[in-house]
């Protein structure tokens, strides 16, 4: 078996202020707190002695590897990325940062905002817009009826509202 794995799609290089404030908050207290502070602890540790059994001192430094990979991935990433901070100027149909509510056709009625691919794990409601949802329902207006192509079958959706809320 190979270790080869096909390269991931770009992400799209899109992101709210929101986010990007989130993104910048973790930046800086990687760096300015918990960084000098792993630091020291493996200046502690390297002074006990033996460097090659001393538990601490090889975890702090796998620590501070994580860190510093974290914080060139921000870094790269903040550069690489667009702040959409302002509303669409036609407001009807869905674009970045539009808060959408669909309805399955069993009737479940969903809210989800479309972000970007960095901001996916600061609430549950918010969809990539590379995902096949969004990708299906941008530039949609409300009342449209939309066909989702999932890996398994189509699921077909009805856009209900389209908000563009100043958060």
């Amino acid at each position: 078996m190979s270790r080869y794995r096909p390269p991931s799609a770009p992400k799209s290089a899109y992101i709210t202020q929101q986010g990007a404030q989130i993104l910048l908050d973790e930046l800086k207290y990687l760096w300015k707190e918990k960084r000098p502070a792993v630091t020291e602890s493996v200046r502690e540790a390297a002074a006990q002695g033996d460097r090659s059994e001393n538990a601490e001192y090889i975890y702090g430094k796998k620590q501070l590897r994580e860190i510093d990979r974290r914080v060139r991935y921000l870094e790269k990433r903040l550069d690489a990325c667009t702040v959409v901070d302002r509303l669409p100027a036609d407001q009807s149909r869905v674009f970045f940062g539009a808060w959408v509510t669909l309805e399955d056709e069993e009737g479940v009625v969903r809210r989800h905002r479309l972000v970007g691919p960095d901001e996916l794990d600061h609430n549950p409601a918010y969809i990539s817009v590379d995902s096949p949802v969004a990708r299906a329902i941008l530039k949609k207006e409300q009342d449209d009826e939309v066909v989702v192509k999932l890996a398994v079958k189509e699921k077909i959706y009805i856009i209900e509202k389209i908000e563009y809320l100043a958060e």
